[in-house]
């Protein structure tokens, strides 16, 4: 038997594959898409970052080195302090007043004179230098220190450049000449940027840049911009909350980070010391080894997006030079995200789908379970019509209605079938066509040879009582008798094989097998007998007309089978059994007896019937005599 499952099943499996293999390629290309446009938007953001850093870097960086350059060209400031102190103190200023992010402004002399104006508007700046309430700016000034009358004081003026303070501020503490901004111009004689390095004056971690007097390369004008300005433009939060971003100089030293903490660990390792500075800020983020590794590629030394793994996630690295008029050669910004951050959003748009694709499958397959019960019901119970058909259970039924057309259609078909079987079956014996209609029954199609039990009837004197009765008197009699004898006949496991006029042939052990079908055949044969005695007093009260019957029961071999043409055939058997089961019946008014038996039936069922002995007689068409008997009845009945 082939492989097979319920109905349910199958579908259940061909909905929920149709749901996969619908949703997803289409949740893995919207993923896949969405994936690729999130780091494409990532990618764009980072560089668009970049490019507002190096434009803020530079902005941030640009007045300073403006400042420096114009304040190489005055000859003011080419004079050593105290002289034109005034209109050294009010360029100061006024370059404080139009580059915010200058902490400060200052010349140094090859005397060992200095001259700074600060800006006081950094907490710290003013808690360094305790500065008096009020205070805006800050000028320190050390001059003679060749002389014995060394000027070295710290004045603060308001923010209208009104004196409101001054102390003596130590000599020693500080020599401009010793300065790394001082000692760098001097020895290139060209503009230079220094840092990161610790201010002499604020003591705070600054990039420096300063440039040479235009007429005497010993005096050096300086600007400071403080770390902490230059990592407020580090700020990432619109790309992802894990991205960062960091300024390297051409060393390979971390100048500025984005992270407040890490900026603020810079700045204070670099007000504790000046020297190991790379070694312990460089560990501060493990992504400065491999942006080390980038630069050293010269596909990245215009800078660039690359795709690199470290700490066991991929990142996206977008690097660009950040130098400002030829100083700050080699300071890169670097913008590191994690790959995971960009596709977060596609992340959850992924699992948001796989969770709508689940509910989808689901509810597929229960409406698949719905939808196969509701197809199941209808099949099982036409199912369970062609069983009912197939056992010859032909009574009319209601036609089930289904929602399903093609269901209704199969079960118009069955109706329709159930129909014509029952037709049928009129007409030809019942389990005969129990066997034609089986597909596994065979044993119809070839006629054989076999032992059957033949039972003939016949009424007497049949052809008066059709002339002296009305054809619709005599039809319903004789309905009502063939239905009573048929119904006897049945019950008694015989087959009703032919009705012939006024007869009927009757046959036991063909087609269904019956062990005791002599025996059967008796008592069919007496139960016959007691039943048209029964209806003939019925008969006899209604007016209609007496019905004698004769039977003829004989037993042997005969050939059972289907007979006639190929378009036509017709369940019988044949032989000499037959015929003298037939000639039996006739010689019942030869001897004015009711039902004649053969010696087979005698010597087969003589212990279980009470038979009278006949004689032999001559049967027409057969050239010996038979030996005939009369069933009587049942022993002990």
């Amino acid at each position: 038997m082939g492989w097979s499952k319920p109905l349910r099943l199958h579908l259940g499996v061909l909905v929920v594959a149709s749901l996969l293999c619908t949703s997803t390629p289409i949740i893995w290309m919207a993923f896949s898409h969405g994936s690729d446009a999130a780091v494409s938007a990532g990618a764009k953001q980072m560089r668009e970052m970049s490019l507002r850093l190096i434009e803020g870097y530079r902005n941030t960086l640009q007045g300073g080195i403006e400042a420096v350059a114009l304040a190489s060209t005055l000859p003011q400031l080419a004079s050593p302090p105290p002289r034109d102190i005034d209109a050294k103190q009010q360029f100061f200023l006024e370059v404080l007043r139009n580059v915010p992010n200058a902490t400060s402004i200052y010349t140094g002399y090859s005397d060992g004179s200095y001259l700074q104006a600060i800006n006081t508007e950094r907490q710290d700046v003013r808690r360094t230098l305790a500065t008096p309430d009020g205070t805006a700016f800050a000028i320190r000034t050390i001059a003679g220190r060749q002389s014995a009358d060394v000027i070295s004081t710290l004045r603060f003026l308001d923010s209208q450049a009104r004196e409101i303070g001054e102390r003596d501020v130590e000599v020693a503490s500080f020599d401009p000449r010793q300065r790394p901004w001082y000692q760098s111009v001097v020895q290139d004689g060209l503009p230079v940027s220094v840092g990161p390095y610790i201010t002499g004056t604020l003591n705070v971690p600054t990039l420096t840049i300063a440039a040479p007097m235009r007429n005497d390369g010993q005096v050096v004008v300086g600007i400071n911009i403080h770390l902490q300005t230059i990592s407020r433009l580090l700020d990432t939060r619109e790309i992802s909350p894990h991205a960062r971003a960091y300024i390297i100089d051409g060393s390979g030293d971390l100048v500025a980070h984005s992270d407040p903490d890490i900026m603020n660990r810079i700045i204070g390792l670099w007000s504790r010391t000046s020297g190991g500075f790379a070694a312990s800020a460089n560990s501060f983020d493990a992504s400065l080894k491999t942006v080390a590794r980038l630069r050293q590629d010269p596909a990245f030394a215009a800078g660039g997006l690359a795709r690199v793994d470290f700490d066991g996630e991929s990142h996206l690295v977008q690097l660009a030079p950040v130098s400002v008029s030829g100083l700050f050669q080699g300071s890169v910004a670097a913008i590191v995200v994690p790959l995971e951050d960009l596709v977060a959003e596609a992340n959850r748009l992924l699992l948001h789908n796989l969770l709508i694709a689940s509910a989808f499958v689901i509810a597929g397959v229960a409406a698949s379970v719905l939808l196969s019960r509701m197809v199941s019901r209808s099949l099982y119970r036409l199912a369970d019509e062609a069983r009912r058909i197939g056992d010859l259970d032909i009574g009319e039924k209601p036609m089930s209605h289904s929602w399903i057309s093609e269901i209704n259609t199969l079960a118009s078909a069955l109706a329709a079938s159930r129909h014509a079987i029952s037709q049928f079956a009129l007409y030809v014996p019942r389990e005969v066509v129990r066997r034609i209609i089986d597909p596994e029954a065979r044993t119809l199609v070839k006629a054989k040879r076999q032992d059957v039990t033949v039972l003939f009837t016949d009424i007497r004197d049949f052809t008066t009582i059709s002339e002296l009765n009305s054809p619709e008197d005599v039809v319903d009699t004789l309905s009502a008798y063939f239905e009573l004898l048929n119904t006897i006949a049945e019950r008694h496991g015989g087959t009703v094989v032919q009705y012939l006029g006024d007869s009927i042939f009757v046959m036991w052990n063909a087609p269904v097998p019956d062990a005791g079908h002599a025996e059967n055949g008796c008592r069919c044969a007496l139960a016959m007998k007691a039943a048209v005695d029964g209806l003939n007093e019925a008969n006899r009260l209604n007016g209609r007309p007496e019905l004698f019957t004769r039977f003829g029961l004989h037993t042997g071999p005969a050939v059972v089978g289907s007979f006639g043409a190929i378009s036509r055939q017709q369940y019988t058997a044949m032989g000499d059994t037959i015929n003298v089961a037939s000639r039996l019946e006739g010689l019942n008014k030869d001897f004015n007896t009711s039902i004649l038996v053969s010696a087979a039936i005698h010597d087969t069922v003589a212990d279980r019937f009470e038979l009278r002995p006949l004689g032999l007689v001559q049967i027409k068409g057969r050239a010996e005599k038979v030996d005939i008997w009369e069933l009587v009845g049942g022993i002990g009945e």
